[in-house]
């Protein structure tokens, strides 16, 4: 079997993900690597077979998504040659993580897509969703990678689509320890709007993990350094609290880990709003506003409880039973069943 998994490579999070998926997949079958997307940071130990520009959204430093910038990078003739030139039908499997030229690569020859993200776990009913409503997010969700099956990763399984999150070996099998310092990665936010807030709180030791900074750099309390895997696993995993987007699989790690955690959910990004929903559901301090958080970050230091749920490792058998439903005709049977365990500590 010939397989093309397709990563969107806008944010670090699938692809950290993808750390884990790829190997396996090697493993299972022949397996193609495509990664479309310019604002991730992470260099990936694995081979990437195709590399496009994409359908980027670029970050800003306000909180979200620099919307002008996004239209104005975009290059559409570009991504219309990729999707019109990517040979989807020399695979028998094409499986998208939220990735949109294989998507529509598929679609445009009437190719079957697994779609299989966390996006697609935000999408199905059951998920929690934010006070308002934005139409606009929600199509976004639905149109940027059609697929014609869906499978999801979401941080409570509610339906048998939706699985637990995969956790990276780089965490599932390291020795967390609690070092006084806190993990920060707000990539929407500027160094000096970080600085500014994190600086009202002296006694604390902050490491943070810019997108905007090329070198280390401390100031007072906290230090600034580029992000890398390397460098963020190596802090997270010592730190007492990660502050983060309300990303996916930044806080599921934080939550596997029993470190304490606080989401930001970055300005027009409907799938973060349903995630910090969810989160704020079970505990999660969520802050709306990174300015003017000092006082709220103060308190959630002192008083707040980490959160604490060993997802299963169920990774090898979702992506075999995938590739078993899709890949080819053979009878299948069910994933093994499993417990959700929340416990405060």
């Amino acid at each position: 079997m010939k397989i093309l998994y397709a990563i969107q490579g806008t944010g670090n999070g699938h692809l950290a993900r993808a750390t884990e998926i790829v190997p396996i997949l090697k493993s299972m079958a022949d397996t193609d690597v495509l990664v479309s997307g310019t604002q991730s940071d992470l260099k990936v130990p694995f081979q990437i077979d195709y590399r496009f520009s994409g359908m980027s959204f670029i970050v800003g430093q306000n909180g979200g998504v620099d919307i002008l910038k996004t239209i104005q990078r975009m290059p559409l003739l570009q991504i219309l040659r990729d999707i019109r030139n990517l040979p989807v039908e020399k695979y028998d499997l094409v499986i998208s993580d939220f990735e949109p030229v294989s998507a529509w690569a598929c679609r445009l020859r009437g190719k079957e897509c697994v779609g299989l993200s966390h996006q697609n776990a935000v999408l199905h009913p059951s998920a929690p969703q934010p006070e308002f409503s934005d139409w606009l997010g929600k199509l976004i969700l639905k149109r940027y990678a059609p697929s014609t099956h869906q499978y999801g990763f979401n941080f409570k399984p509610s339906s048998p689509h939706i699985f637990p999150p995969v956790i990276r070996p780089a965490i599932r099998k390291a020795e967390a320890t609690l070092k006084p310092h806190y993990t920060v990665y707000l990539p929407a936010y500027s160094d000096q709007q970080i600085q500014d807030v994190l600086s009202q709180i002296p006694d604390t030791e902050w490491q943070v993990f810019s997108k905007h900074s090329k070198a280390n750099c401390t100031v007072g309390n906290i230090s600034f350094q580029p992000v890398s895997l390397d460098g963020f696993t190596q802090s997270f995993l010592s730190c007492t609290g990660l502050i983060s987007t309300a990303g996916f699989e930044g806080p599921a790690e934080a939550i596997f880990m029993g470190k304490k955690l606080c989401v930001i959910p970055m300005k027009k990004q409907y799938e973060q709003y349903c995630n910090a929903a969810f989160l704020k559901s079970i505990g999660v301090k969520v802050l709306e506003h990174f300015s003017n958080s000092a006082p709220e970050l103060t308190e959630w230091i002192q008083k707040a409880p980490a959160l604490h749920i060993q997802f299963p490792d169920l990774t090898r058998e979702i992506l075999q039973d995938i590739l078993m439903k899709h890949g080819e005709t053979a009878d299948i049977g069910h994933l093994p069943e499993f417990s959700l365990g929340l416990q405060q500590g």
